[in-house]
């Protein structure tokens, strides 16, 4: 996914403050760096997580990507951090790929207004020999129309009304289950970009540029 304006965090009404110096990013990609938002002991607050979460009981360090909202709450992986370690992963805009026969073909989606948003996830600390690990996951349900001919599966995008709700500790499963629904795709666009978003050491703003359809080789992040 992409978080390109990192500096119109202070505008997309995340209630977070002392928003650090960020670099505009293009190509974020599993097992990097992500900033998400949650309560870590002392209030909510923008932190640096690993993306793909590795369980608190897990015996190494393999993470998981994404967690299936239809799965989250019985799920031994995640069911503990649905309850009580949920987090919000600001991004403007994230790839899918779309495949035809061997081929595979990258579109980047982004809300209408190309505004900030935020992912619903989930995070967990896991630590080992002296060293700790602060990790998260993406949250994912079925796709939306716009989705649909790309990919079956889209990550659950929040309204920024529904913020509050994700991150206090006090709302209950059943309503937090409602919450993880397909984001409008009347809200949503999307375009083809170049197959040089495939390859992770690419990370420049061409990368979310409209280009006429291509091969793309690269698996599906969601």
């Amino acid at each position: 996914f992409t978080l390109k304006s990192p500096e119109r965090l202070k505008l997309a009404r995340l209630n977070a403050e002392n928003v650090p110096l960020l670099f505009p990013r293009y190509n974020i990609a599993p097992s990097q760096t992500v900033l998400a938002l949650a309560d870590f002991g002392s209030g909510p607050e923008l932190s640096p997580l690993t993306w793909g979460l590795i369980p608190s009981w897990s015996t190494d360090s393999k993470g998981f990507i994404n967690a299936r909202s239809e799965t989250i709450e019985t799920k031994a992986s995640f069911s503990e951090s649905f309850q009580r370690r949920r987090c919000l992963i600001p991004a403007d805009g994230f790839y899918e790929w779309k495949r035809t026969g061997r081929a595979k073909q990258p579109f980047y989606f982004q809300l209408n207004d190309e505004s900030v948003f935020a992912f619903a996830g989930v995070w967990d600390r896991w630590t080992k020999d002296g060293a700790s690990i602060n990790s998260c996951a993406i949250i994912t349900t079925i796709a939306n129309e716009l989705l649909h001919p790309i990919h079956d599966r889209m990550p659950v995008i929040l309204h920024p009304e529904l913020h509050g709700i994700w991150l206090d500790a006090r709302t209950e499963s059943a309503e937090l289950k409602e919450l993880l629904a397909p984001f409008p795709a009347s809200e949503m666009k999307s375009h083809p970009v170049s197959s040089a978003v495939n390859r992770v050491e690419n990370d420049s703003a061409e990368l979310v540029v409209r280009v006429d359809a291509e091969v793309g080789t690269t698996p599906s992040l969601f």
